[in-house]
């Protein structure tokens, strides 16, 4: 199998130890690397550098400049999980987004995600992970906009039935049957308003 693009980003930065490097001269040398292998240039290069730097492997210089200290370690064994788990996961996803079901054969780069984030009680366990490319990953971290907007649209619902205000009620109401058509932040229970249409 093929590197993926962080494995190539990290091999291109172990290659020039303590040098100040930006963005260019990385993605170049991933997109030449990985077209000998692939019909379709690689996506979000800059992506994995910042995950490479977020796992403790890159320190970053400035916005946009990291670089590879080889005896710089960085304690990140907390906050990732282990290679063996990692390549479980993985495996048990098929090497595939559980979202859209893309792949490194489809130019996209691959990451194992908690699934119950390690700051609220997440394990590193195989049961807690999932396979996502980065345009889901990115769309999950952004879930924490869609759980407050959520949250807020239960005070509007529980002031809407307060006030008798029927339009804002059906509204209120679509917005929750979007939330669970699609599956999102399901961890909030919406209002029990099943029985309690107005006639």
């Amino acid at each position: 199998m093929s590197k993926t693009i962080s494995e190539l980003v990290l091999e291109y930065f172990e290659k020039h130890p303590d040098e100040d490097i930006s963005h260019g001269p990385v993605v170049d040398w991933v997109s030449s690397q990985w077209l000998k292998d692939h019909d379709t240039p690689p996506r979000d290069t800059w992506r994995a550098i910042r995950k490479l730097y977020q796992e403790g492997k890159l320190i970053k210089v400035k916005k946009g400049v990291y670089k590879y200290d080889p005896d710089y370690i960085h304690n990140v064994d907390l906050w990732v999980f282990s290679p063996k788990i990692r390549k479980a996961i993985l495996e048990k996803d098929n090497y595939k987004c559980i979202v859209c079901g893309r792949g490194i054969d489809d130019g996209v780069e691959l990451v194992v995600d908690h699934i119950k984030p390690m700051d609220v009680g997440g394990t590193n366990d195989i049961n807690n992970g999932q396979t996502l490319c980065t345009e889901h990953n990115l769309m999950k971290k952004n879930y924490s906009q869609t759980e407050a907007g959520k949250r807020y649209f239960i005070k509007i619902y529980e002031k809407a039935v307060t006030n008798n205000d029927e339009r804002m009620i059906k509204f209120c109401k679509a917005v929750f049957d979007a939330y669970e058509e699609f599956g999102i932040n399901n961890h909030i229970q919406r209002p029990n308003d099943r029985n309690k249409e107005k006639n």
